[in-house]
C-alpha cells in the first residue's frame, strides 16, 4: 500500500510513510471488508461515513507538516484511523465526531490499541474544541461548503488547516494563519468527501 499507492504519488515525508506502515488499517474497518482494507480507495464504515483512501490520508497528514510536538485538532473522527496516524506524529490529538456511535467505537478501539495521546468527544465539529485551543494544526475529514471561521480562530498564528471545501465540486485546501486576522489559502487537488454537517441541537456540544 505505502509503496504502490502513496510513495509513487509523491508523498515523501519519511515520518508520515512510517506511520502509514505501522498503523493496521484493517482494524479500523468493518470485518466484512477486511479483504479490501489496503485497496486504493475509500471504504464505508457505517452511518453513511467512510474511511478515506490511504493516499488521501497520507497526503493530508503530510500537508500538516507535523514535527512531533503539536496539539492537533481533528474534525471527523470516523473510524479513528486518521487519529491513529496523527498520534504517531504529534504530541496530542483532539478529535470531534458528530455521530455518537462512531465516536464511541473509535474511542474504545483506540484505547484498546494503546493510543494514549488521543482524546475524542461526540460533538459538532463546526464549533471546534475551544477548551484545548489554540491548536498548532487542524485537519477536517468531511467537506464544509465554506471554511468554518471558528476553526481559523482556534488555530495558532503560523499553524495550518488541511480540509476539503465545497459541495458538488471539492478542493483540498491548505489554510495557513499568517496573523490574527490574515490567512493564506492554497488549493492542492480535487477530492470527494462526505459533507460536513451541523448538529441539529446543541446537546452534543459539551465544551
Amino acid at each position: 500500500m505505502v509503496k504502490d499507492q502513496i510513495e509513487k504519488r509523491g508523498v515523501k515525508d519519511k515520518d508520515v510513510l512510517r506511520a502509514m506502515r505501522e498503523t493496521p488499517r484493517h482494524l479500523f474497518i468493518p470485518e466484512n471488508l477486511i479483504d479490501m482494507a489496503y485497496d486504493d480507495g475509500p471504504l464505508p464504515i457505517g452511518d453513511g461515513q467512510t474511511i478515506s483512501q490511504p493516499y488521501i490520508v497520507a497526503l493530508m497528514t503530510e500537508l500538516l507538516e507535523l514535527k512531533g510536538n503539536e496539539l492537533v485538532l481533528e474534525i471527523g473522527t470516523g473510524s479513528g484511523y486518521q487519529s491513529a496516524i496523527l498520534s504517531l506524529l504529534s504530541k496530542e490529538v483532539y478529535s470531534v465526531e458528530i455521530i455518537k456511535s462512531l465516536a464511541d467505537n473509535a474511542s474504545k478501539k483506540l484505547k484498546e490499541m494503546q493510543y494514549h495521546n488521543i482524546t475524542i468527544k461526540h460533538g459538532d465539529g463546526y464549533k471546534g474544541w475551544t477548551e484545548y485551543a489554540p491548536f498548532d494544526a487542524i485537519i477536517v475529514t468531511a467537506a464544509p461548503e465554506h471554511i468554518p471561521m471558528i476553526l481559523i480562530d482556534q488555530l495558532k498564528v503560523g499553524g495550518r488547516i488541511v480540509l476539503p471545501v465545497g459541495s458538488r465540486y471539492q478542493k483540498l485546501k491548505v489554510i495557513t494563519k499568517t496573523d490574527n486576522d490574515k490567512i493564506e489559502e492554497t488549493n492542492v487537488i480535487s477530492v470527494r468527501f462526505v459533507p460536513m454537517v451541523h448538529s441539529k441541537t446543541d446537546q452534543n456540544n459539551n465544551d
